[in-house]
């Protein structure tokens, strides 16, 4: 199987691996990632993020290929049982692949906003083990214990733990992939780092009592790691954590609040998906009520929401389809003002007639750009230099050790844009005194 793709160029499946993709790509819960949009709301900002999941997690399983090829050439440092063998390459090719088969709609997005919302890691892990799903069935088929040992993989457990690390890690086949991916559809260059010499600098290392981790090999292997992390950064700070893109996700949150209410009140709107209805009464919903759902279906209700009796939900879908956004004022650093400057707008939008709970939020956008854990071996990145000890990967970047650990939050207000002049006026003083 060859693909073209935007991002890696040619992708090529052969031999194992194309059996693995093929028959997992002819699966529902695959083909449900092509309406579900990478970056939700994003492309309200930036028009060419129309990208899927399904893109993403096509260009995921390339990277991993990619990663198994470059280990496989330096793994004569292994002892023979921590080599890599056909049945964990399939098992780590398939978890590339299906990572983020429990994405709700609009990515990311709907579980942050969806009150008591299962995160899509739990949904992945559901759908893999559910004999019911057509993934599990082609699992099944590729191997007897393939669903379990898929999701264990997810999970971060595998006889081969540096495979895990792999999939989920700081260093791993998703971020490699959605970083350069996120950049290019966003047409922004904050994502680019050098993947190429990246993957050539992997090795292993090796820990106390015999345990085996990815390292980077030599300090040629810095820059291109330094370039990953800082590339993560940009992104977050100039794409990810727009105040357009946060503004936006206000109007999404405040109609799922709303939608919930008139749940509760036995008045609920029309159309509203029975996964809503579940999630209003603090229920979980089956598995094949939140596989119903994508981003076709939601925008279809917003649309009707848009029109429907209801003024509080019909403003809130209006605003939203047609890009009237709410407005956002940045904070000062200081903690201690947050939660004054957010109640003096909460009594501004009140006073102009909307209500300030579905209106006004305190939006705290916070990214911790490189962390390091010293209490975990296996899951850190180490650096492997000649005659030399393993050594951390904090400890032999200095800009990696600058950042390591650093919690980068910007805090802003958002609130109506017809309410501006009013609510800075109202917060002025807060945000001078700070």
């Amino acid at each position: 199987m060859i693909l073209r793709d935007p991002v890696h160029g040619l992708v090529a499946f052969e031999g194992r691996s194309e059996q693995v993709v093929t028959r997992l790509l002819a699966t529902r819960e695959v083909q449900r990632l092509r309406d579900v949009r990478q970056l939700g709301f994003t492309s309200l900002v930036f028009p060419g993020a129309e990208h899927s999941r399904f893109a993403h997690s096509l260009g995921a399983a390339h990277v991993l290929n990619r990663m198994m090829g470059r280990l496989r050439s330096v793994e004569g440092l292994l002892p023979l049982e921590q080599r890599l063998d056909d049945e964990a390459e399939a098992d780590a090719l398939a978890a590339a692949l299906l990572h983020d088969i429990g994405h709700g709609p609009f990515s990311h997005l709907f579980e942050e906003v969806l009150p008591g919302a299962r995160h899509h890691e739990a949904w992945t892990l559901q759908i893999l083990r559910d004999p019911g799903t057509d993934v599990h069935r082609a699992l099944r088929a590729l191997s007897l214990g393939m669903p379990e040992r898929v999701a264990d993989l997810l999970e971060g457990s595998h006889r081969l733990p540096y495979l895990a690390r792999c999939i989920s890690g700081r260093l791993d086949a998703d971020r490699a992939d959605y970083l350069l991916r996120d950049s290019h559809m966003t047409g922004v260059s904050y994502g680019v780092y050098d993947l190429d010499w990246l993957l050539q600098a992997l090795t292993f290392g090796e820990l106390e009592g015999g345990r085996w981790v990815v390292a980077i090999e030599g300090r040629k292997g810095l820059p291109p790691i330094e370039g990953f992390f800082l590339a993560r950064q940009f992104m977050y700070q100039q794409v990810y954590h727009h105040k357009a893109t946060r503004a936006a996700e206000l109007l999404i949150r405040g109609i799922f609040e709303r939608v919930a209410e008139l749940v509760r009140e036995g008045r609920p709107a029309p159309d509203t998906p029975a996964m809503l209805v579940c999630a209003a009464h603090g229920q979980v919903a089956e598995l094949g009520d939140y596989l119903d759902l994508d981003d076709a279906v939601l925008l279809a209700a917003f649309r009707r929401w848009a029109r429907g009796s209801d003024p509080v939900l019909a403003e809130l879908t209006r605003a939203l389809l047609r890009r009237e956004l709410p407005k956002t004022l940045p904070l000062p650093a200081d903690p201690s003002t947050w939660d004054e400057a957010t109640e003096r707008a909460r009594q501004v939008v009140s006073q102009g007639g909307r209500r300030a709970d579905l209106w006004v939020r305190l939006d705290v956008a916070a990214d911790t750009p490189f962390q390091e854990d010293p209490a975990d071996a296996e899951g850190g990145l180490w650096v492997s230099i000649r005659h030399q000890p393993i050594q951390r990967l904090g400890e032999c970047s200095f800009l990696l050790g600058q950042l390591r650990n650093q919690r980068i939050e910007r805090p802003r207000l958002i609130f109506p844009a017809e309410q501006r002049d009013r609510v800075i006026a109202a917060v002025a003083g807060l945000i001078a005194e700070a």
